[in-house]
């Protein structure tokens, strides 16, 4: 009973939101590509395109995820974001949207 008790917080501490947490320094860096269309500041510069700043982080990395594992249809501006998103690892993911969030 111990280690299955053990083992069931040693899974939730993995899976935490505190453990998924993203380096927003470095996705500072990751986000130089972003800023074409996103602004430097996490403002869109595009209409019809969203702003980042200060978006909700977990919101952020399932949405950047859908577009690169292609579960969000690449029609439109969609398009250009599953192009942007298609060599994103999880950690670069996670990277940005904690730059995004803390914005």
């Amino acid at each position: 009973m111990k280690n299955l008790v053990t083992a069931v917080t040693l899974g939730l501490l993995v899976t935490s939101p505190a453990a998924l947490a993203g380096d927003a320094q470095a996705g500072a860096s990751k986000a130089v590509v972003c800023a074409a269309c996103h602004g430097a500041d996490g403002k869109a510069t595009i209409p019809g395109y969203p702003n980042l700043a200060g978006q909700n982080e977990q919101y952020l990395i399932s949405s950047i995820k859908a577009y690169r594992d292609g579960n969000r249809k690449p029609v439109g501006n969609a398009a250009v974001m599953a192009a942007q998103a298609a060599n994103l690892s999880d950690e670069d993911i996670a990277n940005l949207a904690a730059y995004y969030a803390q914005m």
